[in-house]
């Protein structure tokens, strides 16, 4: 198991392209870490925002009676990826990571798995 610090350093050093990462709580919109980021990229408001995305995208699914979980939520922009990923398991209950990628660096599969990998290994 590894801790939050340690699972935000291994999303920005093994994930290529990976620019911003953040654990982010949906039900307050607080981000509980971050890493990355900078001046002309504030984390924190992205991961509020994001909030947003997720709790719209789980009201959707309850108005239309889908009894199935969101694994990931990707959005795609002109030279970014946004990728949040839903926690599973224990302790991961209102969590989500959000991860920030280069569009020309990144493989999104590639991204998709390592960070299912290190959500595994998270211990929050």
């Amino acid at each position: 198991m590894a801790n939050l610090e340690t699972s935000l350093k291994e999303c920005l050093s093994s994930i290529d392209g990976a620019t911003a990462v953040a654990l982010v709580d949906y039900t307050s919109g607080m981000a509980l870490g971050t890493l990355g980021g900078g001046k002309d990229f504030n984390l924190e408001v992205a991961a509020a925002g994001n909030t947003d995305v997720v709790r719209s995208k789980l009201r959707t699914m309850e108005h239309l009676g889908l009894k199935d979980e969101i694994e990931d939520i990707l959005i795609t922009l002109g030279t970014q990826y946004h990728m949040i990923r839903l926690l599973k398991g224990r302790g991961g209950n209102g969590l989500f990571l959000y991860l920030v990628l280069d569009a020309n660096r990144a493989n999104l599969a590639m991204a998709r798995h390592q960070l299912r990998r290190i959500e595994g290994d998270l211990e929050v």
